[in-house]
């Protein structure tokens, strides 16, 4: 036994052929007509905005540039997703909140950050300059061996490293 189910009748279009004897050669629902009027205004206003003149090139491109902005729309509504629905989808989207990408604030701040005018030395140049200047003015610093404290604290190298 089948149970049929009553999506024919949301499936039938309410389409505007056009007049009486004289119908367009397009099909186009109610709610295309609805939409594509205003979106071709919007689309004149936006081109005369621009510096575009009135004229029958700018107004044919207007024209296609309607059509599919008609079409991108229209895809979006059915019998179950009405035109309402979806401009007030598009308000919400809209006005809803979005989260901030700039900090402000926090717990961790760069303000008390040193920034030095000249670059760091590395460690070992660092220590050949302090061990220069110590040589001119009191002789050695580092004792009888000559070579730096740092390495003779150092152990030996292990064999099997």
């Amino acid at each position: 036994m089948r149970i049929r189910t009553d999506d024919e009748v949301y499936r039938v279009d309410a389409v505007w052929l056009g007049p009486p004897k004289a119908t367009f050669p397009w099909r186009a629902r109610y709610v295309a007509w609805l939409v594509g009027i205003p979106v071709f205004l919007v689309v004149l206003a936006i081109e005369r905005w621009a510096g575009w003149s009135f004229g029958f090139f700018s107004t044919a491109w207007a024209f296609v540039l309607t059509i599919v902005i008609t079409r991108l729309i229209t895809a979006k509504i059915s019998h179950e997703r009405p035109l309402g629905t979806v401009l007030g989808m598009a308000g919400q989207e809209l006005r809803t909140p979005r989260e901030r990408t700039s900090g402000t604030g926090g717990a961790v701040s760069a303000s008390r950050i040193r920034v030095r005018t000249e670059r760091p030395l590395p460690k070992h140049k660092r220590r050949r300059r302090q061990y220069q200047r110590g040589r001119g003015s009191a002789g050695t610093r580092t004792g009888s061996q000559g070579a730096s404290r740092a390495r003779r604290s150092r152990p030996a190298a292990r064999a099997g490293r």
